[in-house]
Order: structure tokens, then C-alpha cells, then sequence
């Protein structure tokens, strides 16, 4: 990861309690008269990491980082309780007026694209642009490429192990299948093992040559809970909104600059994805990274965030 900033520490750690359920961390680093940049991460429940702040140059950026409800450092762990979409984008917003920031600059992959399109289109007068990553559209067809036939021809071992877990007559609806029986249930042995098998088979298509480092991390159990547990609620529900909300409402974001960043071979989130998006955002450059798949870590992608990061800055200077 030499392309990225020296690591930084935070200048200042929150926990505040947003509901009568949950409790969210939240942190600032680098300046904190800087432009303010929230960075928004993937799964739903893949939690904030600290190289996450060296996308941004700390002499530049105030740095705002916070982990979902459910998972990182936020309390609940694994709480599906009072966590939705809906949730979610008000706690971000939440978070930009305790902060006291009017505009902001958003940052998000995978998931955490999701959540800025979302948050963008509730709230385009507090964002001033986007450095978005592996885009997801969140509709029907992008959960079932993942989870139910697609990309599970292209890993066909990983996949029968994934699928293993449900039996035959049940997978018609894996997604639903592991929700309902395997990761909310009271036998705990049982929801590891599930989780493990689902962060087992992200882990092995994030990246076009498997990364045993990646997948080592994500068999922490602690993080495969959140990850395995939090996803299958989110795409179970249809990530709690209409189906392709946002492709609809791309209009809000008139005159809101982006980037995206998207991996040629990505397996996870499909570069069709990207496309339409660009398609429909005319303020958006689409940078397509050839020879990698979905994970921000392989340094092709890491190069290219980091130039869109600046790049945007130097437009919103």
C-alpha cells in the first residue's frame, strides 16, 4: 500500500448513542480546518480499518470516519435491530451536524457507494462531490449475481462450499436461507460456521487472484459475524429500498461532481454497475482499472483512488 498517505491517528474519537439501541464510533484526523471528507465503508458490517484514513492527505482533508450500526466499533455488535437504509443515511447526517460541517465531500465502496448515492440524493445540498468505488446499485439483479447464479460459475469450488450449508430444496433462496437459519438463530457454533462460509466466499471473489491475507482477516470472528450477519439482513430485505431507487433518483444529484472507480474484472459488483451509474450522472468521470477485480487493496485500484481523491479536491478547492 505504498500509493497511500503515512498512517495518522485521530485527532478526536466519538460514541454517541443514536437511538435507544445503538451507539456509533466515530473519529476525526488530519485537519481539522480542512475539507471535510466522510469516508463510508462496504459490506453492510465491513467496518471501518485504520489505513482508511490514507486515502486522504491529512494536510489537507478533515478525515471522518465511523463504523455502521452493528459492526466496527459500534455497540450493538451484530444489533439488526433499528438498522436499515433509511437508518443508516440519518445517522450520517446525524454525524455531519454534531460535527458542525455544512458541506461535505463523500467517499464510499461497495456498500459504501450504496450509502453515498443514497445519502447524496436525501441530502445533495450538504455534498459537494463523490469519490465512489466497485459501485452498487443495490437492485434485485446485483444481490442475486452475487448470491444466488453468476458469479458462482466463475468459482465454482468456493461456491459449493458456500452453498453447502442449505440444502438442496432450499436454494432457491440462499440469501434467505442463511438469514433465517443459519446466522440469526441461538446456536452460536451454527451462526460461526455460517459466517465463516460467507465471508469465506466474498473474500475469495474480491480480488482477480485470491488473497490469502484478505481471507485470513475475514475469518476473524468477531468480523465475520458482523460482515455475514449484517449483509444477509441488507440483501434479504432488498437493502430496504424500492427496486432500482438509485438509477431513479440519480436527477437529485444535478450538478454534484464525481468519480468513480471501478475494477474491469470485478465479481462482486459487476462493471455494468458503473456504467449505467455514469450513465446517469452527467457530472461523473468513470475510471475503469483493467486487470482488477472488487477489493480497494490491490495497488492498481489503491493508485487510482488516491489521483481521484486529489483530483477532487483540487475541483472543490
Amino acid at each position: 500500500m505504498t500509493v497511500l498517505f503515512p498512517a495518522i491517528r485521530p485527532y478526536r474519537t466519538y460514541h454517541w448513542q443514536v437511538d435507544a439501541v445503538h451507539t456509533l464510533y466515530v473519529e476525526e484526523s488530519g485537519n481539522e480546518q480542512g475539507l471535510a471528507v466522510l469516508y463510508l465503508h462496504g459490506g453492510p458490517g465491513g467496518g471501518c480499518a485504520a489505513f482508511n484514513r490514507q486515502y486522504f492527505d491529512p494536510n489537507v482533508f478533515r478525515i471522518v470516519l465511523f463504523d455502521q450500526r452493528g459492526c466496527g466499533r459500534s455497540r450493538p455488535h451484530v444489533g439488526l435491530q433499528n438498522n436499515t437504509t433509511q437508518h443508516l443515511v440519518e445517522d450520517i447526517e446525524l454525524i455531519r451536524n454534531r460535527l458542525g460541517i455544512r458541506q461535505w465531500m463523500l467517499f464510499g465502496g461497495s456498500w459504501g457507494s450504496t450509502l453515498a448515492l443514497l445519502y447524496a440524493q436525501a441530502y445533495p445540498q450538504h455534498v459537494l462531490g463523490m469519490v465512489l468505488r466497485g459501485v452498487f446499485l443495490a437492485r434485485q439483479r446485483d444481490i442475486d449475481w452475487f448470491f444466488q447464479s453468476g458469479a458462482g460459475r466463475f468459482y465454482p469450488r468456493q461456491w459449493q462450499r458456500f452453498v453447502s450449508l442449505v440444502p438442496a430444496h432450499r436454494q432457491k433462496d440462499i440469501v434467505g436461507y442463511y438469514y433465517q437459519h443459519l446466522l440469526t438463530g441461538a446456536d452460536e457454533l451454527k451462526r460461526m460456521a455460517a459466517a465463516k462460509h460467507w465471508a469465506a466466499w466474498e473474500a475469495h471473489c474480491a480480488t482477480l487472484v485470491a488473497d490469502d491475507s484478505g481471507l485470513r482477516s475475514k475469518f476473524n470472528s468477531s468480523s465475520a459475524l458482523a460482515l455475514a450477519c449484517l449483509e444477509a439482513h441488507y440483501m434479504a430485505n432488498r437493502c430496504f429500498i424500492g427496486e432500482n431507487q438509485v438509477l431513479q433518483n440519480m436527477h437529485r444529484l444535478a450538478g454534484i461532481p464525481g468519480i468513480i472507480v471501478h475494477g474491469q474484472y470485478d465479481m462482486i459488483c459487476p462493471l455494468e454497475q458503473a456504467l449505467l451509474l455514469h450513465q446517469h450522472w452527467p457530472g461523473s468521470e468513470l475510471n475503469v482499472v483493467p486487470g482488477v477485480g472488487h477489493a480497494a487493496t490491490e495497488k492498481p485500484t489503491l493508485a487510482e483512488l488516491v489521483k481521484a481523491v486529489e483530483t477532487m479536491a483540487q475541483r472543490l478547492q
